[in-house]
C-alpha cells in the first residue's frame, strides 16, 4: 500500500488548497448563513479538473486515481464541508455511476459535461420512508413501449433542485426484490421532473439538499443505466466508493478543526502563558492528531484497494465509520479548546462542529457501516 505523497500528489493538494483559499474561504460564512449553493464555484472547480477527478481523459476528465481524489476532497473540506460534500456527491455518485455502468454512448454524452463542470450531477436513491431500507422504495418506473414512465419522489438529494442531470433509482419489479430496481439517467427539463422542498439543515448549509419529484416523467429506454433490474446492485457498488468520499470529507473537516485549534492554542493566553502549554489542552491536541493519522491511514488503504480493483466494501465501511465519528469528536474538542469563542460564528470551529455530524449519517449511518463490517467479518 502506497501512502507516501508523490510530487504529483503534492501538486494536486496544493492546487486544491489554493483554490479553496482563494475562491471558497472568503465566502464560507455568507454562503452558510444564507444557505446559498455556489453553483458557479462548482463550475469553476471543473476548470481545475476537480469535477471529473476519476473520469478518464478520453471523456474529458482528469484521469486520476482515488489517492488524488481523497486529497482534493480533504483540502476543500478543510475550508468548507458544504462545498466538499457537493464535490464528493457529484464525483462519486452521479458521475461515478455513469462512468461505472453507462454504455459508450451514455459516457460520451454525459461525462464530458459533468467532468468539465458544465453540468452538475445528482443521484437519487433515498426516499422519505426508505433511507437505509432502499428495497422498499415507492418511486416506480413503468414500461410503456420504448419509454419508461417514472412516478414518485426522492428526498435528501444533493443538488435535487440545481442538478442538470440525475441518476435515479426506481422500482421496476416487485417490492423487496434486489433485482426489481433500475437506474435511469434523467435530464433537468424533462417534462414531469422537478425539484421540490429544499431542506433547512443544521450544517452543510451551502450544499443544496432537496426533493426530486417525478410526475409521469417519460424517458426513452436509452436512458436506462446498465440492464433493467440491476439498479440496486449497481448502487451498492457505487456506495463502496461513496464511503471513501464521505470518509475523506470527514477527514478534511477534522483536519480543519484541528489546525484551527493548534493555531488558537498557541496564540490564546491564560494565566500568563499560551493555553497550549496546559496539559488539558495539549493532550486534547495529541488525541486529535492521533485520530486524524489513524483515519487517514484507513482511508488511504481503501483508496489503494479501489485503485487496484480489489474488494473494498469492508475497508471503505471501516474508513467511513471511523473517520466520520472521529470528525465529530475532533470538532467537539475544537469548540471546547476555543471556549466561548468556539461557540460564536466569528471563529471557524462552530461550523466544523455543525458540518461534521452529517458525515455520520449521509451515505449510510454509522450503524449501517457497523452492520456492513460485522456481516463481512463474520462471513469470512
Amino acid at each position: 500500500m502506497h501512502t507516501q505523497s508523490t510530487d504529483s500528489l503534492l501538486m494536486i493538494e496544493e492546487s486544491a488548497m489554493q483554490f479553496a483559499r482563494q475562491h471558497i474561504l472568503p465566502n464560507v460564512m455568507e454562503w452558510d448563513e444564507s444557505q446559498y449553493f455556489p453553483a458557479e464555484t462548482m463550475r469553476a472547480m471543473g476548470d481545475q479538473g476537480f469535477m471529473g477527478v476519476l473520469v478518464p481523459e478520453e471523456y474529458g476528465g482528469a484521469g486520476l486515481g482515488y489517492h488524488e481524489y481523497v486529497s482534493i476532497i480533504v483540502e476543500i473540506a478543510k475550508v468548507c464541508g458544504s462545498v466538499g460534500l457537493s464535490l464528493a456527491a457529484h464525483n462519486s455518485l452521479c458521475t461515478g455511476h455513469i462512468l461505472a455502468f453507462g454504455n459508450e454512448e451514455q459516457k460520451k454524452k454525459y461525462l464530458p459535461k459533468l467532468a468539465s463542470g458544465q453540468w452538475i450531477g445528482a443521484w437519487g436513491l433515498t426516499e422519505a420512508n426508505t433511507g437505509s431500507d432502499a428495497m422498499r422504495m415507492k418511486c416506480i418506473a413503468s414500461k410503456d413501449g420504448d419509454h419508461w414512465v417514472i412516478n414518485g419522489a426522492k428526498n435528501w438529494i444533493t443538488h435535487g433542485r440545481s442538478g442538470d442531470v440525475a441518476v435515479v433509482l426506481a422500482r421496476t419489479g416487485d417490492l423487496l426484490d434486489s433485482r426489481g430496481i433500475t437506474a435511469f439517467i434523467v435530464e433537468r427539463g424533462t417534462p414531469g421532473f422537478s425539484g421540490g422542498k429544499k431542506e433547512n439543515k443544521l450544517g452543510m448549509r451551502a450544499s443544496e439538499t432537496a426533493e426530486m419529484i417525478f410526475d409521469n416523467c417519460r424517458i426513452h429506454e436509452s436512458q436506462v443505466l446498465g440492464n433493467v433490474g440491476e439498479g440496486f446492485i449497481q448502487s451498492m457498488k457505487i456506495l463502496d466508493g461513496g464511503r471513501i468520499s464521505i470518509a475523506a470529507l470527514a477527514l478534511g473537516i477534522a483536519k480543519g478543526a484541528y489546525e484551527a485549534s493548534v493555531k488558537y492554542a498557541k496564540e490564546r493566553e491564560q494565566f500568563g502563558q499560551p493555553i497550549a502549554h496546559f496539559q488539558a489542552i495539549s493532550f486534547k491536541l495529541a488525541d486529535m492528531a492521533t485520530k486524524i493519522e489513524a483515519a487517514e491511514l484507513l482511508i488511504r488503504k481503501a483508496a489503494h484497494l479501489k485503485n487496484t480493483h480489489q474488494p473494498v466494501t469492508t475497508v471503505s465501511a471501516m474508513a467511513k465509520y471511523y473517520a466520520s465519528e472521529i470528525s465529530v469528536q475532533i470538532a467537539t474538542d475544537a469548540v471546547q479548546i476555543f471556549g466561548g469563542y468556539g461557540y460564536t460564528k466569528d471563529f471557524p470551529v462552530e461550523k466544523f462542529y455543525r458540518d461534521s455530524k452529517l458525515c455520520t449519517i449521509g451515505e449510510g449511518t454509522s450503524e449501517i457501516q457497523k452492520l456492513v463490517i460485522s456481516r463481512n467479518i463474520l462471513k469470512d
